[in-house]
């Protein structure tokens, strides 16, 4: 009997006929997703699960025993059997990675460029526009904006809808009724600038329509009823420099000019090799294609570990946008990156320099209430199918878990200290 699951909520049957036995209908339900506890922090209800599907009944699970007891025993199913699933599985997950990750001749994963980019020379008028931006919390280009947004003090002048992640991989918005202490806490609720049902709904509005990949970050003009931009290191450079005037943190300077060559070489290393790295490691179809995706990836976190060791930050003592781009991947690499996507030479705990970096980021006002690893885990566990058919959920280890993420750093020194050594 071969179990074969989809993304669509509805059930899938399994027709079992043999020469002696009457027609069987066993009827699969999907597994129910639970979170990982922690020894020190209570469990927490999270909106995001309380449209999961039904756990599976006794009744269907003792059908479903029985129905393979009278087939084969105890012994294993028959290798023709296997065989044929082993087919059929192979089949169907390359047709399903085809569209969810589109690949080139090798096997690699190549990502679509965005539809919506933004001139940085000719950035919209504050004056003229009423800006709203569109986030999930498990993406990471989403978490780039909502960063930059936090530091710059543009919670006022830039409003989120923060969407869910739908059981057909899409963004949707879900009324949430559980209540948040933390007035800070950003949590999955309704479209607040448009009203729509997802964010597929929300592109089509636009004037002239749209019918291309809807993806998060995306900023909004709702005077204009138009996408601004859904291109996440535009929009990250717009809140950084085109804002200044609505900012409550306008001094605070992300591109510094005379660092300006530094960041373009980093983002140049980065952007591939680890940010989408991870992706090309996770979304391969060939070995040849997951070798080279890995080996470039951990070759580059091995650099960025030595140059961590002597600078505080990429580009030295200053925090610039190359390290906002380079934490939302950090922050998900244990929990998610290193299990899921097969990142699994080291752990980003076992880099001294990159972890503690990882804290000091973290540990900055406003970014924390950025970051919500339950969120992040559920989208990426839940939602990509044909990484993890059984869609079942890995504890969070101590390394990824937000506790740890708290002990101190002690990076505030790191690049005075190697300055001073070597002056000796």
């Amino acid at each position: 009997v071969a179990r074969l699951s989809c993304l669509a909520e509805r059930p899938t049957f399994c027709i079992v006929r043999t020469r002696k036995l009457p027609v069987m209908s066993v009827c699969c339900a999907s597994a129910q997703l639970t979170f990982p506890s922690h020894t020190t922090t209570p469990r927490r209800v999270s909106a995001r699960m309380s449209n999961q599907p039904p756990k599976p009944t006794t009744t269907t699970t003792s059908i479903f025993t029985s129905a393979t007891k009278l087939l084969w025993g105890p012994s294993l199913p028959p290798g023709l059997l296997i065989s044929t699933a082993r087919t059929a599985w192979s089949t169907v997950w390359h047709l399903m990675m085809t569209q969810l990750a589109p690949s080139d001749s090798s096997g690699s994963y190549t990502r679509p460029t965005s539809q919506f980019r933004l001139n940085p020379t000719q950035f919209p008028s504050a004056a003229s526009s009423e800006l709203h931006l569109y986030v999930g919390l498990p993406c990471p280009w989403a978490h780039r904006t909502l960063i930059v947004r936090a530091l710059k003090g543009l919670d006022d002048a830039v409003s989120v809808s923060v969407a869910s992640p739908g059981q057909d991989g899409s963004w949707e918005f879900k009324d949430n009724t559980i209540p948040i202490r933390d007035k800070d806490k950003l949590i999955p609720g309704l479209d607040k600038a448009n009203r729509c049902r997802n964010l597929k709904e929300v592109y089509k509005s636009r004037t002239g329509g749209y019918d291309g990949r809807c993806t998060v970050p995306m900023l909004w003009d709702s005077r204009k009823k138009d996408v601004v931009c859904n291109e996440s290191y535009d929009i990250i450079e717009f809140f950084n420099t085109g804002l200044n005037e609505l900012a409550k943190n306008p001094s605070l300077e992300l591109t510094p000019p005379e660092l300006k060559g530094k960041i373009e070489t980093w983002n140049r290393i980065v952007y591939p090799k680890v940010n989408n790295g991870v992706y090309r490691c996770g979304f391969a179809q060939s070995q040849e294609a997951y070798d080279r995706a890995v080996n470039e990836l951990f070759s580059t976190l091995d650099e960025i570990e030595d140059h961590l060791g002597s600078n505080r930050y990429l580009c030295g003592e200053r925090l610039t946008l190359a390290d906002v781009c380079l934490f939302t991947t950090l922050i998900r690499f244990d929990p998610v990156y290193n299990i899921l996507f097969k990142c699994t030479k080291k752990k980003l705990v076992e880099y001294p320099n990159l972890y503690g970096y990882l804290r000091d980021i973290y540990q900055i006002p406003g970014v924390a209430a950025t970051c919500d690893i339950p969120a992040i885990m559920d989208g990426y566990y839940k939602t990509l199918f044909p990484l993890n058919a059984s869609g079942i959920q890995p504890a969070i280890s101590l390394s990824g878990h937000q506790d740890s993420l708290l002990i101190p750093h002690n990076r505030d020194s790191v690049g005075k200290a190697f300055v001073a050594q070597n002056a000796v």
